[in-house]
């Protein structure tokens, strides 16, 4: 697993409960990541950056994320981004053009409450990058990894689905 990068920007796969607040805050710890690979039996290249919700994101976070995407030596790379704009920031990459494999990914439900849906989510992520050689961005959801302008969160049905136009 070493020339995959999982890069973790926050979101709610990220998320645990706060105990103080009441709320679920996102962790950098990477303690979700590290349950995965544990559990896999592998090692990983993690790296964490922005750490916000992604209903939080700005232009300048994803100008964050570019800046970090171009510099990092690795050329295949799952992002982990929370789902209400992973859409507009897989976009936002993939305008970038930066000659990368890169798939976003994420979890509705955080890893810490209920660890299949992330679990599913990233493992469909890295498998894609596995199985493939083309630079693109993708995002990988729901069981189904699509380019990255093919994929719609219905927020009516609570999920993704592929985007017909």
């Amino acid at each position: 697993m070493n020339s995959i990068l999982i890069l973790s920007t926050g979101g709610t796969f990220n998320k645990v409960y706060n105990r103080k607040t009441g709320r679920l805050d996102i962790d950098p710890s990477f303690k979700a990541f590290q349950t995965i690979q544990e559990s896999w039996l592998s090692n990983f290249n993690f790296d964490s950056i922005i750490h916000k919700d992604s209903l939080e994101f700005t232009d300048k976070d994803r100008e964050t994320l570019k800046s970090y995407l171009q510099a990092t030596s690795f050329k295949k790379i799952a992002v982990v981004h929370g789902t209400d704009t992973i859409d507009k920031s897989a976009k936002f990459i993939a305008d970038a053009n930066l000659e990368k494999q890169i798939v976003f990914t994420g979890a509705m439900v955080p890893f810490s409450i209920n660890p299949l849906e992330a679990t599913a989510n990233l493992a469909s992520a890295i498998g894609f990058l596995y199985g493939s050689s083309s630079n693109s961005v993708s995002i990988a959801i729901n069981g189904r990894v699509n380019s990255f302008d093919k994929v719609v969160k219905n927020r009516e049905a609570g999920y993704f689905e592929l985007y017909s136009n």
